[in-house]
């Protein structure tokens, strides 16, 4: 069974604006070398479209990791 999670998930390039439409609950940082994307996510399924939503944007993945803590 799949549970709701927070992650962080670091990827390289800025994040277009228009990928932060489609999400309610996202934070973004930008630091000078890469983006830092704090979400929250229902289930797997949910953190598996989104890394393919990052691949179809071709963006580079660093890192994703799940979160404790609330956002």
């Amino acid at each position: 069974m799949s549970r709701a999670a927070n992650y962080e998930i670091h990827i390289k390039e800025d994040i277009p604006k228009q990928w932060l439409e489609s999400f309610d609950t996202i934070h973004i940082k930008t630091t000078t070398t890469h983006s830092i994307v704090q979400i929250y996510l229902p289930d797997q399924a949910a953190l598996h479209g989104l890394m393919a939503r990052v691949r179809d944007l071709g963006l580079t993945l660093m890192s994703v990791q799940a979160l404790q803590e609330e956002l």
